[in-house]
């Protein structure tokens, strides 16, 4: 059975224990104290009087803050127990857990209290396949404090335990001889500090008075303004403000300052995604622009401030390229991966564009357009000069990186995803159909910019043009009309990859589609080979390659459905749209907390209950991100000019639905609709 698995988070440092509190390596999963994608804890156990610990209850405090209550022994042991413990850990910039004994007896109580505490500073990406490192460890009772280090030239990584109360250190941990009075207690506050430091490397250091009033203070006050910034949920169904208000407050976990950045911005999730990823920042934030515009501004300066610049076939670097992902890791700073920087995605370059033109639309923020004006025309002319490798019009795709690069460097990013409906894998470069829709609605949105805000009428005839051509050109060389949909991708020499995929969705967000083909489109989302019942799966059944696990062969990811949501909305295919909206909504109602990254794309009928699949984190900010578009879908919020358009479509059983102070160009508006039965109840009878 699998062990169940506890977290703290605050950006991009982060705690996962078990339930007890304790850390072990486990070499399948992230299991520790890591910040910068390094782990500064790889053990940390509590033992009484020699005996591991059993949790009694938890309590979640926040996102950043847990309680253990706890007793020493097995479960036999937890009736009339004469000693239980209580560890409260909070994370921000470093780690705190106070541990509090309590002796329930009437008499004197003695213990031996023991932490084991070490580290292995694993980078991230190498859990799994650790190696040795050397690690200094220098242990000093008289200070109360254990220091483990680890240093490989210019890169240095530290970490410092210190105890509140006295205890003898020795390079192992710490052990306290403690005694109780009769219904007493005792307690330590362990203070856990990271110092990152080397070439572009901060200390983190922070002193226990000022974590534990960053904590109390700032970090709840900071929770509690960036959920009253947020749009007020009022909704008649059961359980949809709790989930909303856990959305935001996911989102709001996973917002961390890359070092030398003021700002902070979206990262991907837990646990393999705790740093700055391109895709997953950007659609994170087109799907949040109703709700924590912040997001937008900082990810979009900060994605043009790391734009590629060179030709780098190590890092599948081109100038005007967005960057895939960022990492602080060892492997990274000395180049035995490509994960410092790394830019194999053929999406973020068109997306970063169509980002900058949505929020402008939704904020208004004209100055920000002209700022990034450089950066965003550099990524639309990456689009055709390094974008389209064979010249054929297309964006492609073929990792420069034969050692280590990302082999699909689309959404679906897994090596076996791109395949046609016999399961065969197309030659490379690859043109996935979603990234023409992208690199379409790119130029177009660039036309919008270029006229309005860069002055520059030509260029914006000139995009407009090109982005007719485009889908003059891709209407005829990816729609298989026989089947009636699009393929899901075209090989080096144009022949169609035939599979039958949700990427179709996509192109109806982008508006690619010609309206004569998007109620066939529409119908395939929503039919029984693509529609799961809790939402579209990626890869649709009757397909050698479809897997109900799978990833990308048949698995469901919100974020992929509430762009599917939102293009179908675009159509007017508003009773399609309220079944997936609806479908996810309920997936992550009936799971209860994070939303995960994906589920199992079993029929509904057939589990009755969302299926969870081990691969799947949580929290992930374009899961959580995804909730709030589908409400933002199912409202029909869209900005027109200085105003903010409502255009209800309700999903069935969701009754009455009002989202108060939207934020845009237009200060706070509101939103109220309800579903069609609740129009119904409420409807005057004619006479």
């Amino acid at each position: 059975m699998k062990q169940e698995l506890l977290h703290v988070i605050a950006g991009n440092a982060f705690a996962i224990s078990d339930a007890q509190g304790d850390i072990e390596v486990d070499p399948r999963t992230p299991v520790g104290l890591f910040a910068f994608d390094t782990r500064f804890l790889s053990h940390w156990v509590l033992r009484i009087d020699g005996e591991r610990i059993n949790a009694l209850s938890r309590d979640d405090l926040t996102y950043f803050e847990t309680r253990f209550v706890l007793v020493p022994g097995a479960a036999s042991h937890y009736v009339d127990a004469d000693v239980s413990i209580i560890r409260h850990r909070s994370i921000h910039d470093c780690l705190h857990e106070k541990i509090t004994v309590l002796n329930h007896s009437s008499q004197p109580a003695e213990f031996t209290v023991r932490v084991e505490m070490g580290s292995d500073f694993t980078d991230i990406a190498e859990v799994g396949h650790l190696r040795q490192r050397t690690v200094t460890v220098t242990a000093d009772s008289a200070s109360h404090q254990l220091v483990l280090r680890y240093e490989r030239e210019r890169f240095v990584r530290e970490t410092t335990v210190r105890s509140t109360a006295p205890v003898e250190v020795d390079e192992g941990g710490m052990t306290f001889q403690i005694r109780i009075a009769p219904d007493g207690k005792w307690e330590t506050d362990l203070h856990v500090t990271m110092t990152v430091g080397g070439e572009g490397g901060r200390d983190v250091r922070a002193n226990l008075q000022a974590h534990q009033q960053t904590v109390r203070v700032g970090m709840r006050e900071d929770l509690t303004d960036w959920l009253h910034r947020a749009p007020r949920l009022v909704a008649e169904r059961d359980g949809l403000e709790e989930m909303y208000r856990r959305s935001l407050a996911d989102l709001a976990a996973l917002r961390y300052r890359p070092l030398s950045y003021r700002e902070r911005v979206p990262i991907g999730g837990l646990p393999w995604a705790m740093g700055l990823r391109g895709r997953d920042s950007i659609i994170t934030c087109l799907q949040t622009l109703a709700f924590t515009p912040e997001l937008a501004p900082a990810t979009l300066r900060m994605l043009a401030l790391v734009q590629g610049g060179q030709l780098d076939d190590a890092l599948d670097e081109e100038p005007g390229k967005i960057l895939a992902r960022l990492r602080y890791g060892e492997t990274g700073v000395f180049g035995d991966r490509p994960n410092a920087l790394y830019y194999g995605a053929a999406d973020t370059t068109p997306l970063f564009v169509v980002l900058l033109d949505e929020y402008e639309r939704w904020s208004g923020d004209a100055d920000l357009v002209r700022e990034l004006r450089h950066p965003a025309r550099m990524a639309l002319d990456w689009i055709d000069e390094y974008g389209d490798v064979t010249g054929d019009g297309y964006v492609r795709y073929q990792r420069r990186n034969e050692r280590d690069g990302t082999i699909n460097q689309c959404w679906k990013d897994s090596p076996d995803a791109i395949v046609d409906a016999r399961g065969r894998q197309p030659a490379f470069p690859r043109a996935t159909c979603e990234l023409q829709g992208y690199a379409y609605d790119a130029k177009r949105r660039g036309a919008r910019l270029a006229r309005q805000f860069w002055g520059d009428p030509a260029y914006a005839d000139r995009l407009e043009r090109e982005a007719a051509e485009l889908k003059d050109r891709f209407n005829r060389d990816f729609w298989l009309p026989h089947q009636e949909y699009y393929a899901l991708a075209l090989d080096p020499y144009g022949e169609p990859v035939d599979a039958l995929s949700s990427n179709i969705g996509h192109l109806l967000w982008s508006g690619i589609v010609p309206d004569d083909r998007a109620e066939a489109v529409a119908e395939h989302l929503v039919g029984p080979r693509l529609f799961s019942g809790w939402g579209v799966r990626t890869f649709a059944t009757g397909q050698p390659m479809y897997n109900p696990m799978g990833s990308h062969l048949g698995a469901v990811w919100p974020s992929d459905n509430a762009l599917i949501a939102a293009g179908l909305r675009r159509y007017h295919f508003d009773a399609q749209a309220a079944r997936v909206a609806g479908g996810i909504l309920d997936m992550a109602q009936t799971l209860g907390g994070a939303v995960p990254e994906l589920i199992a794309g079993y029929e509904r009928s057939q589990t009755r209950f969302p299926v969870q699949l081990p691969s799947a984190g949580r929290p992930q900010s374009w899961s959580s991100g995804a909730l709030l578009m589908l409400l933002g879908t199912t409202l029909g919020l869209r900005p027109i000019g200085d105003n903010l358009l409502v255009d209800p479509a309700v999903p069935l059983g969701f009754g009455r639905l009002e989202l108060l102070d939207i934020p845009g160009r237009w200060g706070l508006s509101d939103a109220f609709a309800r579903d069609r039965t609740t129009a119904c109840r409420h409807r005057p009878r004619l006479r």
